[in-house]
């Protein structure tokens, strides 16, 4: 699964999920959503403007965690 680091990278910018909205134009709950880690999908335009507001890379982001096992189906063998 996809984790997501935007809070963290606010608390180093000491900036707010409002400041983040308004300097990158995507909506507060999305960017809510995204701090929360319960956003479906993330458009690469919504990735290129954080990353541009933040002066960051995509990978300061987010990260990937293998899921553990009682998180994925059982294969239907």
């Amino acid at each position: 699964m996809i984790k997501f680091k935007v809070k963290i990278m606010l608390a180093v910018r000491d900036m707010t999920q409002k400041e983040l909205a308004e300097k990158t134009g995507i909506r507060p709950p999305t960017i809510s959503a995204i701090c929360l880690g319960t956003i479906k999908q993330l458009p690469i335009e919504g990735l290129n403007k954080i990353c541009k507001a933040l002066d960051c890379q995509p990978s300061d982001l987010m990260e990937y965690i293998e899921d553990s096992a009682e998180d994925t189906p059982e294969s239907a063998e």
